[in-house]
């Protein structure tokens, strides 16, 4: 159930319909079959579905809807696994006390990261086991201290998932400007110190990695 109807939305639906056997897009406000509004009557929404078996997105781009629609759904179903998006850390926080079973922060990441990464199998089922908390895979940032292990590859030609048991999702440079990994820009770059890495993998292979190149990791 995906509540928004917006280029998040879209993607969202593109990239996991093959995982789900039916997806619903809800408009706010539209006065058709799947509208909703930020009221908590949904009492069409329990006879067209069965709640036990759905997860609910939240992807209202106005925060405060997201947050009284994440209420709504969570004073409604006890036990629906609600996906929210956030923009930032106040929101995140706000989605999490409305009720929130995870919360994406950013819309601007998520929505790359889904556009970009999902076409691919593995990182597929990576970001899923992390959406339902099905494993202990985690998304985390490392900032590169140790920059001499990069002097003779490129960040594309390391076998990540192989030699060390991560995926990396983009690289954060000093100026704040963000790559994914497997774009030309990427494939030309090297790794300095300062850099950071986005990567997703399990939390001791997360480690071992933050060792390798020598800062402590962020989730």
């Amino acid at each position: 159930l995906i509540f928004g109807y917006n280029d998040y939305a879209i993607e969202i639906e593109k990239n996991i319909k093959t995982q789900y056997e039916e997806v619903y897009i809800f408009k706010l406000g539209e006065d058709d079959e799947n509208s909703f509004d930020l009221s908590d009557n949904w009492d069409s929404l329990s006879k067209k579905v069965n709640i036990d078996t759905c997860t609910a997105f939240c992807i209202l781009e106005d925060m405060a809807e997201n947050v009284f629609l994440t209420i709504s759904l969570r004073d409604t179903f006890k036990d629906l696994d609600i996906i929210a998006l956030s923009l930032d850390k106040e929101s995140q926080d706000k989605l999490i006390l409305a009720g929130a079973t995870n919360v994406l922060p950013t819309m601007q990441t998520t929505a790359n990261v889904i556009v970009d990464l999902l076409e691919k199998p593995v990182v597929t089922r990576v970001l899923h086991d992390i959406l339902y908390k099905s494993s202990s895979l985690k998304i985390a940032q490392i900032k590169v201290e140790n920059s001499e292990l990069f002097e003779q590859t490129h960040p594309t030609d390391i076998k990540w998932s192989r030699d060390h048991g991560i995926v990396i999702i983009f690289l954060v440079h000093e100026n704040n400007t963000r790559e994914f990994i497997n774009t030309s820009r990427a494939v030309n770059h090297r790794v300095k110190n300062g850099d950071i890495f986005i990567v997703v993998g399990y939390d001791s292979d997360i480690k071992a990695f933050e060792k390798l190149i020598g800062c402590t990791y962020e989730e």
